[in-house]
């Protein structure tokens, strides 16, 4: 199975092994519940699943490559203590608590949540002297005399030989104790997960014409050379960081992540024509709908820029491509000689383009929902902030004029302290979660400031009710902004159908753009939540289309 049909399998694990009947004990006993062995190549993602399943499933999770341990700090330091048999006293070893296990019960502390995944990585890649322990792990779920706890599931992982000189074979005695579960490389199911994760649009867009470079792993005289999912991603987030400010990103980089030379080139050779396209087709003015002439039924509006935080950057004067100022309402017509030659331009060239834009579209999706996501956090700790401010009007307290601020700076520190609580146990944050906390701390900074300023006016009726009417005021004017970029994604996403139309109809271009526009997280969230009325027309011509040439094709078979 895919790395996404392991994920549900195991989130289905744990939903089986954490059931509890009426009496509150598991239904199936913790010593029936089998460890699962995740065999697969490396690289494809099976540590990062785990993350997404504790997150998704709400459970801890305590993770180890076990060929980091010894036998000793995986069982355990020996000691020798005193013990009575038969009315005699006997010294007697026996070991400290294994570092690991003791990882489990200090995020159980740390978290207070009593249940999870001990996830280890490696597992069949051990040393000789820790493969026994390994062994008694899986088969007794122990290290030495402790016991993994109820309520924490064991996941493990391993490579399969071809992959790792070091692998150890297990015993059908060890085998028939746990669940396996084999993996292979799958590029549409990463296809589904980088829509989410936000990978480069270029790496996409390569690996949609030469997909068998997503995985890649061979052997030849000088060497092993290879390439991976976690290559990909890892080569994406650097890319994205280096074009941020402005370094260079050329081969001498990307074989650092893309370790075959071969691959490597390739992927060099089409960044530099990727970043070419993204400047002479300027997405930016397709996205504007200043690339063609505005409808006649001028259902469409001309829209303002986004910075990368989401805010709109009402204030930009937009420029042409020689750096003059011109009115963001004036159309740009197509020279027909360039027109035809985007018609004609090579299938890889057109897919590029439609990268660029899908890329360009998803950050825009991605901007609203996480504007959401930030908005409704300050929503909910504003609750919060409204109860502190009747207990400061209540109690009519010399310093209620600063009640508000201090408020709201008090849900700001609690949601970082939470944060920090998390990454201190171990207990994973996604990223965008993380991103999303950090804004609304930064949001409610600002808020904090200008209440404090505010109560140094010496106003004197600037007393906790009034201090919430300008809390109320700053949240709808944060909610007014959302909604204007909501609407100007909306048209991004009209104005980019607009174009393609123009230039390619309803031909082969237009089915891959929805396409790839319906297998996206963000823009299929944005298309259900907010709609889009190109998009429904597009989407029902071309069904419409498919099921007329589904029907003929039927009608000649039966005349045949």
């Amino acid at each position: 199975m895919n790395i996404k049909e392991a994920k549900t399998e195991i989130i289905h694990t744990v939903q089986a092994y954490l059931d509890k009947d009426e009496t509150g004990a598991y239904t199936i006993p913790p010593e029936r519940q089998r460890p699962i062995l995740l065999m697969g190549p490396p690289g494809i993602g099976k540590t990062a699943i785990m993350e997404q399943v504790a997150e998704e499933c709400g459970i801890g999770l305590v993770s180890y490559t076990i060929t980091h341990h010894t036998r000793q700090s995986a069982i355990g330091l020996p000691f020798i203590s005193r013990r009575i048999y038969g009315e005699k006293e006997y010294s007697v070893t026996e070991y400290t608590m294994s570092e690991i296990i003791a990882s489990v019960y200090d995020q159980i502390e740390a978290s207070g949540v009593r249940e999870g995944i001990l996830f280890l990585d490696e597992i069949n890649c051990v040393s000789e002297t820790l493969a026994p322990t390994m062994l008694q792990f899986l088969q007794y779920k122990t290290f030495g005399a402790h016991k993994v706890p109820d309520g924490f599931l064991i996941v493990t992982a391993g490579n399969p030989p071809q992959y790792n000189k070091s692998v150890r074979d297990f015993d059908i005695v060890t085998l028939d104790r746990l669940r396996r579960i084999d993996i292979e490389e799958d590029f549409a199911a990463f296809r589904e997960y980088a829509s989410r994760a936000g990978i480069h649009g270029s790496v996409m867009a390569y690996l949609g014409i030469r997909s068998n470079h997503f995985y890649s792993i061979r052997t030849e005289v000088e060497g092993r050379h290879f390439v991976t999912a976690r290559g990909w991603e890892d080569l994406s987030r650097t890319i994205q960081v280096h074009e941020k400010r402005n370094l260079p990103v050329d081969e001498q980089l990307i074989v650092q992540f893309l370790q075959d030379s071969e691959i490597a080139r390739s992927f060099a050779a089409y960044y530099d024509l990727y970043k070419k396209y993204k400047d002479v087709y300027r997405v930016p003015d397709i996205l504007e709908g200043r690339f063609f002439p505005a409808d006649p039924q001028g259902d469409g509006q001309k829209t303002g820029q986004k910075d990368t935080t989401g805010t709109p950057a009402g204030n930009a004067v937009p420029k042409d491509e020689q750096g003059r100022a011109f009115d963001a309402n004036e159309s740009i017509e197509i020279d027909p000689v360039r027109l035809q030659e985007i018609k004609d331009a090579p299938f890889d060239e057109k897919l590029s383009l439609i990268s660029l834009l899908i890329d360009a579209l998803s950050q825009s999706f991605a901007a609203c929902a996480r504007d959401r996501a930030v908005q409704e956090l300050i929503m909910k700790e504003l609750g919060q902030v409204r109860g502190a401010l009747k207990e400061a009007d209540a109690s009519a307290a010399v310093n209620s004029r600063d009640a508000g601020a201090a408020a709201v700076n008090d849900r700001s520190e609690r949601i970082l302290a939470s944060l920090r609580k998390k990454k201190e146990a171990g207990i994973p944050v996604p990223h965008e979660q993380e991103k999303v906390q950090r804004l609304a701390c930064r949001a409610f900074d600002e808020l904090a400031r200008e209440l404090k300023e505010k109560s140094l006016d010496r106003e004197e009726d600037f007393n906790p009710e009034n201090q919430y009417h300008m809390i109320r005021k700053w949240f709808a004017a944060r909610e007014e902004e959302r909604q204007e970029w909501i609407r100007i994604s909306g048209d991004y996403l009209t104005n980019t159908f607009r174009f393609l139309s123009r230039v390619y109809g309803d031909g082969q271009e237009m089915v891959l753009f929805l396409t790839e526009l319906a297998a996206g997280y963000y823009s299929l969230r944005f298309i259900n939540e907010h709609g889009n009325e190109a998009y429904f027309r597009y989407n029902k011509m071309l069904l419409l289309r498919e099921r007329r040439s589904a029907l003929r094709d039927e009608v000649i078979r039966l005349m045949d």
